[in-house]
């Protein structure tokens, strides 16, 4: 048995000693946490039960640190598509049909961009006022 295989179910029987659940469940994530900087993850799959690291304090604090970042991404995706979709109606309204070249460059701008985009195009009455516009602000 290798060095570090060994070295592990040593650790995970001096966890398993641990009478307190709570102690033994956050224990053996710290020592999971701590062998992830080591050694491979099929190896510590071998050696600690999966279920106690899912248990852990921090493993349900990365988690929901997860889900919140997983959140904010989609609401930002879903703002940008939304402004994106006004923009381009109102743009057609505007100045007729967008190409999809023209579109594509306005999927690619940021948030902000994307506003000042929208104050602009107010005063556009031309496909070449928004060409104009988008060499002079994208990038």
């Amino acid at each position: 048995m290798p060095h570090s295989s060994r070295f592990g179910s040593f650790l995970a029987q001096r966890v398993s000693t641990i009478e307190s659940d709570q102690q033994r469940h956050e224990a053996s994530a710290y020592v999971q946490l701590l062998a992830g900087l080591r050694f491979d993850r099929s190896l510590i799959r071998q050696v600690f039960r999966e279920d106690i690291m899912r248990e852990s304090v921090i493993y349900q604090e990365i988690l929901q640190e997860g889900e919140q970042k997983g959140e904010r991404l989609g609401e930002e995706r879903g703002i940008l598509k939304g402004e994106q979709t006004v923009i381009l109606r109102q743009l057609a309204r505007r100045v007729g049909d967008v190409s999809p070249e023209l579109q594509s460059q306005i999927q690619s701008l940021t948030l902000y961009q994307l506003e000042a985009l929208a104050d602009a195009l107010l005063d556009f009455s031309t496909l070449a006022d928004l060409r104009t516009w988008l060499q002079a602000n994208q990038g």
